[in-house]
């Protein structure tokens, strides 16, 4: 192996959190390297724009940070709030626009045009990227990595690793890191799924609804409950609704369905006190109930055998149990919680145990909900650790980072 080639900045990981870190090290004035173990850059960026890129959410700065698990990433979020991402993708040319949701997309919706006005930003700058260099671990204090050209060690002044978490392997996120990082004594809190949904195994009469989207039901785990859509799907449940419950429901909260948020409990018993005759039940609830044919397969599905009294079959309505298997594997899952904990870091994202190398993105120990928050906080966190990563630089003598 040849001699390590020394570079002053590095950044590990070209997703979301890593170019926002080259960008705050190349608008200091400093030369930056970003490798890139795929031949692409920013995949799971890219795949999260083919349904629609939601950059972030219309909010205050204090409210949306206030959606961030991790207490302590709340103050970078603040700082590169909803209002500070719009003006940022303004001026990479993107024209945006919110949706009824308050979410904020751009006109275009997809992440690639942004993708490459960023890009081509970067190298303006004189950001260096190669890609097809994957990083395999340390060898005494340099970086070891496999190349197009072989295995190659580099010896940066400061490293940005910005590698994701555990999610959507196949794109990057496969979290080779962490023995690495453990054996340096780095504190690693184990990966879980988040914004994922949930298994079930339907019986045979389900299969004609799968696919169809539930809107207007309210979902409750817990003292969080939820108004949104979300799909039945041949795996079970996902969506939207169910990603925004996911967190508690996976801690172990019990999942339940309110089918119609819009009534009382008392309206319902009422509405189900009628006389039926000789109508089945079934009938009897879709005619008094208004009910569509996705929430009378799911009280068919997970409350027989139906009480016969009204007052016990309207509060299973209003709080109908899920009958899940559990959430789907973490490889599946949107994001992930866990990562590298705060014990770990300093305030500037700098770890404690490995001078002079910095973090961001979904390698650190914090979740959010989908919405434009994941992508804000791996922004947020990029460009904090980048202007600490180049504060750090430029201090360090030119002698000891120059190629």
């Amino acid at each position: 192996m040849t001699a390590p080639e020394v570079l002053p900045t590095l950044v590990i990981g070209a997703g979301p959190a890593g170019l926002m870190a080259a960008e705050a090290l190349s608008g200091a004035g400093l030369p930056v390297v970003v490798v890139e173990a795929k031949p692409t850059v920013a995949r799971k960026f890219l795949m999260a724009g083919k349904s629609g890129l939601n950059l972030t959410k219309d909010e205050t700065a204090a409210a949306f940070a206030g959606k961030i698990s991790a207490d302590w990433l709340r103050p970078m979020v603040q700082a590169f709030g909803p209002e500070a991402v719009r003006h940022w993708a303004e001026g990479l040319g993107q024209k945006l626009f919110t949706g009824s949701s308050g979410r904020v997309f751009p006109v275009e919706m997809k992440a690639s045009p942004l993708l490459r006005a960023w890009l081509a930003r970067l190298s303006s700058q004189g950001v260096v990227l190669r890609t097809r260099w994957r990083w395999t671990g340390f060898e005494g204090g340099d970086l070891r990595f496999d190349t197009p050209d072989g295995a190659r060690l580099v010896r940066p002044g400061v490293t940005v690793l910005a590698l994701g978490g555990a999610s959507w392997p196949r794109l990057g996120s496969d979290a080779a890191w962490v023995p690495w990082l453990a054996e340096k004594h780095v504190q690693i809190e184990p990966f879980r799924p988040a914004n994922i949904g949930f298994r079930v195994d339907w019986s045979a009469h389900m299969a004609r609804h799968f696919g169809q989207p539930l809107k207007g039901a309210a979902l409750i785990a817990g003292d969080q409950r939820v108004q949104a859509e979300f799909v039945l799907s041949a795996r079970g449940i996902e969506g939207g609704g169910v990603y925004a419950v996911s967190a508690p429901v996976r801690d172990g909260a019990v999942l339940h369905l309110d089918l119609l948020p819009n009534r009382t409990l008392a309206d319902v018993t009422a509405r189900l006190a009628r006389p039926r005759g000789r109508e089945t039940l079934a009938n009897h609830l879709r005619k008094t109930l208004k009910l569509d044919p996705p929430r009378l397969a799911l009280i068919m599905e997970w409350a027989r055998p139906l009480p016969e009294a009204p007052a016990a079959l309207a509060a299973l309505i209003k709080h109908l149990p899920v009958r899940h298997l559990g959430p789907r594997p973490l490889e599946e899952a949107i994001s992930s919680a866990g990562g590298i904990s705060r014990q770990s870091l300093t305030d500037e994202l700098e770890l404690t145990a490995l001078p002079n190398v910095f973090v961001a993105g979904e390698m650190l120990d914090w979740e959010a909900p989908t919405g434009g928050y994941l992508l804000t906080a791996c922004l947020a966190t990029g460009l904090h650790a980048g202007q600490a990563a180049a504060r750090r630089a430029l201090t360090i003598p030119l002698i000891a980072v120059t190629v």
